[in-house]
């Protein structure tokens, strides 16, 4: 059986990443793929309960590292590994780059726990770590996405944070963007919804993910 294809898409809080996760999920379904939407923290009943904690509960930065990573190993377990397995396509609002954004960049959490903890979590059989195949990064001036959530719903813990937060969150993302770049694409997000929407599709196309649009 081939081997599923996993896209994680990040970004801070107010870049709009989430809302052109279903197009890119009917365009996978249009090519008669299976496709599993999934979060995180979040998608499984467990990591939805540790979810709830993180965004809400107040912690010290240990913990709330804790509580993602094993909200992240019982989703890979329970969801995005069986589905890799038959090779559906996982779409995953966030994976382990916001983990590294937000608890190492904002928080300035210690890096090297974080690695560790990436390592023991999602380790694979055969070695190696699971990482997505592809990570669409939503990149948008701090000062520009705290406006839009200024407008927004009621903030949690981490988008009632301060601008200077979101400003070492979004150098530790550009960090993690030229570490590993074959695996990023970055996708300018102050632009229209069309505009931006194109650009990830022609992302997916480049790296022959989508097949190309129809002349």
């Amino acid at each position: 059986m081939q081997q599923g294809i996993f896209i994680s898409f990040e970004g801070i809080d107010g870049a709009g990443k989430s809302s052109h996760i279903q197009a890119v999920a009917d365009a996978f379904r249009l090519q008669g793929k299976a496709v599993v939407q999934t979060r995180e923290p979040g998608g499984t009943a467990l990591a939805e309960k540790l979810r709830d904690m993180v965004l809400h509960d107040a912690m010290d930065p240990l913990c709330e590292a804790l509580l993602v990573f094993a909200a992240r190993r019982d989703h890979l377990q329970q969801v995005i590994e069986p589905a890799l397995a038959r090779g559906d396509v996982v779409l995953c609002d966030r994976f382990t780059d916001a983990t590294f954004a937000y608890q190492g960049g904002g928080r300035g959490f210690d890096l090297r726990v974080l690695t560790q903890l990436e390592q023991w979590v999602q380790a694979l059989p055969g070695g190696g770590l699971r990482q997505p195949g592809l990570t669409l990064w939503f990149e948008l001036d701090p000062a520009v996405a705290a406006h839009r959530l200024a407008q927004a719903r009621v903030p949690d813990r981490f988008e009632s944070q301060p601008q200077t937060f979101f400003n070492k969150v979004h150098l530790a993302y550009a960090a993690r963007a030229h570490a590993d770049a074959k695996r990023f694409a970055r996708i300018e997000a102050d632009a229209s919804m069309d505009a931006v929407r194109q650009a990830v599709l022609n992302a997916l196309r480049e790296r022959g993910l989508l097949s190309a649009e129809p002349t």
